[in-house]
């Protein structure tokens, strides 16, 4: 038998030897299928060309693509049969009988035929429809509101203790009361209640008591700064830029306070939505509305103007897209850039859908004050960077010969062939010496310093004159009026010897920039120019143009992709997409709203991959609570609050801990506070707390060891009072330096949006909480309040302390060892134990 198969493949091979390949028939639908994708006549990737035999002789980058008649030594055959890596084509595979038409065609001399070049079309973007196997799955399915158990008069506990029951365990019984209060308090302001706060609850015994608690909370305006937070870790919310250069962002402690106001208000979440993608473009643009924008511009980005790197454009669309995706649909779309998502119905397509939504944005101040009054600011600063520019462009013209005659010799430390790509005429460089040159030119500077040693007599005077001149010239810029860090729509010429980059006064010419103000002025609405999708993700692979449009298997219906905007300063691009995230056919957009929330109850969602509704992220505990929660949430108006109310008036919720935390809740699962309310915490038993709420951040002391290694950017160091002991969400959110304090308590990555907390459990947390300067001294304030307030009495002192941290009078074992601990201890040791306690971290 195997010597019969073995003659029958020999016998097929030969006869496939002996058959005659045509360019035309055989080989030019396997191009056309793959090759011409990315070496065809509108893209050439790596420099390699595939439309024509000349070309392919010829090859690119690396070399030849065919040696005719001979296909064992053809790129493209080994790269086709995966001989060489990386196998060819990326993302794809061809069959058997493909690469060995391949090879035949080859070996027979790479005909081409008669078929001359290929047409010059752009490449055929594949976009196939959503096939219904790709759609049923439950997170693209519309969620419908399910029928409630019986038995409950709390949905949520009818759902969770149905499963419960159906499983045969026993949910644990009701907290106490000081428990319950702690922890409300923890949970929706972040802060520890007072001893008379405390008691006020447990003393009150009427049967709305808790509702009560919750409303009082929920009107409490530390509850914006409390679940803000947890949406400033969605939006990457930052006050510098981030990556080496880490420049400050003065206006951008504007968008926290929104944030803040809008939990506090309890905006409506579809139009906290709206204002924070097109917030210029709704009906009623009101000022923070403006403010929202700020929302897509909260991206790290480098610390070089766009127009020196263009393509860090598609990088800052691409952390848009992957917030929003993430943080709003709760899907990876960013992962469809290069390719189709690998394990979720996304498309290609769909991510330059939303490129194209977004692609008209620009950076933008947006003034905050009346129209006329910025109008005027704006011609007055105008006058005074021009009159600037001039007086600079004197200055360069002087220190120029002498930058010429030192950077040579900065320049001969580098390799040969960086110095070789510097010489080259820039508009002769390769791009690899493009990339090279740009690096090193920017990074090597002649200082003052350095000129001054070397300049002559007469062109020191004249330098010294202009910089008098320029002084002159700042003391007649007028104050500056409050203004936000958001985007709107536009387009910019480059100016390299202006002021800055000024608009263009058409559309879609030149390329974007991040400085400047423009906003369409000409007739009509303004149309923003044209995006393509990049072939392969690749910046340089320009492919066909793309419209705008959503995420295909989450859309049903036809939405509109663009819509009126309020000001035809804009395309009403993003509104529409706006009104696509926040409709009720939407499948994505609630289930993830309402997921987030009782994560943040209760420590892990319904979906624990709360930012990951896809393939690879987890099923939900409880689908059917899922949906009740997520279609109660639109009807009752979007309201943030009445989720709380909902969830927290729970049997679920007031359960006691036992420890446990898993997706059961058959108890209610413990939690380690996180970074921001430990502080606040310490902040808040020691007496220090400053409340002050909302303003630009502050500057806590961050050790100087630390604070030497930082090399950009800003840190006003101040001491170490009451100015800087505001609630941590005020805290300056430096990219490049992390407060110390928060880092070790899992503050997350402040470049990325952040869905779920890393909750680690590390020696150097105890080791900051034993150490830390910061916490000495409010240990040691803690103390002066206990003294203050029971002075000479220590039986009432250790009394007082509990009830301030904990939130409970000791147990009489507790209480007979802090007496103890006091007999050889001062009370400034016991207050920084009881701040070091399991239970002060710990919400229970």
């Amino acid at each position: 038998m195997r010597f019969l198969l073995a003659m029958l493949a020999a016998s097929v091979a030969l006869s496939a030897a002996d058959r005659e390949v045509s360019f035309t028939t055989d080989v030019r639908p396997i191009f056309e299928k793959t090759c011409w994708t990315c070496h065809g006549p509108s893209v050439q990737l790596s420099g390699l060309s595939l439309a024509t035999r000349e070309a392919a002789l010829k090859g690119g980058a690396h070399g030849a693509a065919l040696v005719a008649g001979s296909a064992d030594k053809s790129r493209l055959y080994r790269l086709a049969a995966g001989i060489d890596k990386p196998a060819m084509p990326i993302g794809g595979k061809l069959s058997v009988t493909e690469i060995e038409t391949l090879k035949l065609w080859i070996d027979q001399g790479a005909k081409w035929d008669g078929a001359a070049a290929v047409s010059s079309a752009a490449p055929v973007v594949q976009d196939p429809p959503i096939r219904p196997e790709e759609r049923n799955y439950w997170a693209f399915k519309l969620p419908v509101k399910p029928a409630v158990p019986s038995g409950n008069s709390n949905p949520v506990d009818a759902f969770i203790r149905t499963r419960l029951a159906a499983k045969g365990i026993t949910p644990a019984p009701r907290a106490d009361k000081a428990t319950l209060v702690r922890r409300a308090y923890l949970d929706l302001i972040g802060l520890p209640p007072t001893p008379a706060e405390t008691a006020a609850f447990i003393n009150n015994n009427a049967p709305d008591a808790w509702p009560k608690l919750i409303d009082a909370l929920l009107a409490s305006p530390q509850y914006g700064e409390r679940w803000g937070r947890h949406w400033l870790d969605v939006a990457r919310y930052a006050d510098s830029n981030g990556f080496e250069h880490d420049f400050d962002r003065p206006n951008a402690w504007r968008y926290r306070d929104y944030v803040i106001r809008a939990f506090n208000e309890d905006k409506p979440y579809d139009n906290f939505l709206r204002e924070q993608i097109a917030g210029d473009e709704i009906a009623h643009v009101t000022n923070d509305s403006l403010i929202a924008t700020g929302f897509l511009r909260s991206y790290a980005k480098v610390g070089y103007r766009e127009k020196d790197n263009p393509e860090f454009r598609y990088e800052y669309l691409d952390d848009m897209i992957a917030t929003i995706g993430r943080g709003i649909l709760g899907l990876t779309v960013q992962c469809a850039r290069c390719h189709d998502h690998k394990f979720d119905p996304i498309r290609q397509a769909d991510y330059y859908r939303l490129q194209s939504s977004l692609w008209g944005y620009v950076e933008v101040d947006h003034p905050l004050v009346p129209k006329e009054q910025a109008d005027e600011y704006k011609k007055r600063t105008a006058e005074v960077n021009t009159k600037l520019a001039d007086l600079r462009s004197q200055i360069r013209d002087i220190d120029q010969p002498y930058k010429a005659k030192l950077l040579p010799a900065k320049y001969a430390k580098y390799p040969a062939n960086v110095q070789a790509a510097i010489a080259t005429p820039a508009d002769q460089r390769t791009p690899g010496q493009k990339l090279l040159a740009d690096q090193v030119i920017r990074a090597v500077n002649v200082s003052e310093a350095e000129i001054a040693r070397i300049i002559t007599p007469e062109d020191k005077a004249r330098k010294q004159q202009l910089n008098t001149e320029i002084a002159s010239v700042e003391k007649t810029r007028p104050a500056a009026i409050p203004m936000a860090m958001g985007v709107t729509d536009g387009d910019y010429r480059f100016t390299p010897d202006g002021p800055g980059d000024e608009p263009a006064p058409g559309k879609g010419k030149g390329g974007y920039s991040g400085e400047g103000t423009y906003v369409h002025e000409g007739a009509g609405r303004y149309q923003p120019p044209p995006s393509h999708f990049l072939l392969r993700g690749d910046v340089n692979s320009l492919g066909p143009e793309t419209k705008p449009g959503f995420v295909k298997v989450a859309t049903y219906g036809n939405p509109a992709t663009e819509l009126a905007p309020s000001t035809p300063h804009t395309s009403g691009r993003r509104l529409a997409l706006a009104e696509w995230l926040v409709s009720r056919e939407n499948p994505l957009t609630a289930r993830v709203a309402v997921n987030r929330i009782w994560y943040n109850h209760f420590g892990r969602g319904i979906v624990s991959s709360v930012d990951n509704f896809g393939k690879m992220g987890e099923a939900p505990t409880h689908p059917e609570l899922l949906d009740y929660l997520a279609t109660e949430f639109i009807d009752r108006g979007w309201s943030m609050k009445q989720m709380h109310r909902l969830i927290m008036t729970s049997e679920t919720y007031q359960m006691a801990s036992d420890g446990t935390s898993d997706g059961n809740l058959a108890a209610f699962p413990q939690q380690r506070l996180d970074a921001e309310t430990l502080r606040d915490s310490i902040l808040a038993v020691s007496g220090g707390l400053n409340r002050k709420m909302e303003g630009p951040p502050v500057f806590p002391v961050i050790p100087k060891d630390i604070l030497q290694s930082m090399t950009n950017g800003i840190w006003k160091q101040k001491d170490d009072t009451s100015d800087v002991w505001r609630r941590s969400i005020y805290i300056y959110r430096k990219r490049g330096l992390p407060m110390p304090l928060l880092e070790v308590f899992d503050l997350p990555n402040q470049n990325i949006s952040c869905g779920v907390r890393n909750v680690t459990t590390v020696p150097t947390q105890a080791l900051t909480l034993m150490n830390n300067e910061f916490v000495l001294k409010q240990a040691n304030l803690f103390a002066q309040r206990l003294a203050e307030t029971a002075p000479n009495d220590k039986g009432r002192q250790v009394d007082l302390a509990y009830q301030i941290a904990l939130a409970r009078a000791p147990r009489g074992e507790e209480r007979s060892l802090a007496l103890d601990f006091l007999k050889d201890h001062t009370l400034e040791d016991f207050a920084h134990v009881v701040i070091n306690l399991n239970e002060f971290v710990y919400a229970r």
